[in-house]
């Protein structure tokens, strides 16, 4: 498992098609500017809105163009078990690094649902994964006791992403994963990262490295180096940018920053839609604050 900074990459589109031109390029910028990771078909990557198709157009392309620079995660979760092994064993074509397996939503299921779930992927896969747990989003926030527990008895559940804001909860991660050997905890929140990392984590699964991935790198790199003045400079100098790229629903902002900096369409699918003129206005005024246009 990677550490550092892995990119919860977006995916274009152009008139209701992928925009595979367009994810070339984002994925070149992102390999130019060091980062560690590529997450394709997470949250940020509107995954429930990609056929199994579609799917393998984009892993594929990913692979390609990273192959052997950045590893490759691959989100494949859902909020059934049958939905779920069907984009694992679609991954798996590919030889990826790594899953991300978001926490069944909607289901809401119990501590031992969660444990149960995790245990049967990691039973019928070889693939290394990732735990992503955003309570936010799912309606269902699992434990740190239930990770270490997975963790514990799963020898292929490598890392936690761990996208709730409850310092109490992150702090009990890092102090209770840290039992198991090479266990990575990666923040899924860009704001909250730089706490996180000080703290003994070992990476970001970031949104705004879509935008700033040598700034992210950076980042990362200054507190593995002990210089925890660098990075919370640079943990500041961005931090009106990691709350602006959530002033509506990820990945609405995010897509239209990419937009405003020339590398995409401002283009989503349905129910998302492109943000909205304040939004616009609010990511422009934030991105030229930031020197990033």
């Amino acid at each position: 498992m990677f550490e550092g900074i892995g990119t919860a990459i977006v995916t274009p589109f152009k008139d209701g098609k992928l925009d595979i031109e367009a994810f070339e390029k984002l994925l070149k910028f992102q390999i130019d500017n060091h980062i560690q990771a590529i997450v394709v078909l997470g949250t940020t990557g509107e995954a429930p809105n990609i056929n199994l198709k579609e799917r393998e157009v984009l892993i594929s392309k990913a692979k390609e163009i990273c192959d052997g620079k950045a590893k490759i995660i691959v989100g494949a979760g859902s909020n059934g078990i049958n939905h779920t092994m069907e984009l694992v064993k679609n991954a798996e074509q590919y030889d990826v690094d790594g899953l991300l397996i978001v926490t069944p939503y909607y289901n809401k299921p119990t501590q031992n649902g969660l444990y149960e779930y995790y245990k049967y992927i990691s039973e019928h896969t070889d693939l290394e994964i990732i735990i992503y747990n955003v309570p936010g989003r799912t309606g269902i926030n699992i434990l740190p006791e239930t990770v270490y527990k997975i963790a514990n008895d799963c020898k292929n559940v490598k890392a936690l992403k761990e996208a709730n804001s409850s310092f109490e909860q992150i702090n009990k991660d890092l102090l209770l994963l840290k039992q198991i050997d090479n266990f990575k905890i990666f923040s899924g929140n860009d704001d909250t990262a730089f706490q996180l990392l000080a703290s003994g984590g070992h990476g970001i699964i970031s949104v705004a490295s879509n935008i700033i991935p040598w700034q992210m790198v950076q980042m990362f790199n200054a507190i593995k180096e002990g210089n925890i003045e660098k990075a919370r400079e640079i943990h500041f100098t961005y931090y009106q940018l990691f709350k602006s790229l959530f002033v509506e629903t990820n990945p609405i902002p995010v897509k239209a920053a990419l937009f405003l900096m020339g590398f995409i369409n401002n283009e989503l699918r349905l129910p998302l839609v492109p943000a909205s003129e304040l939004t616009l206005k609010t990511i422009n005024e934030t991105l030229r604050g930031c020197g990033i246009i």
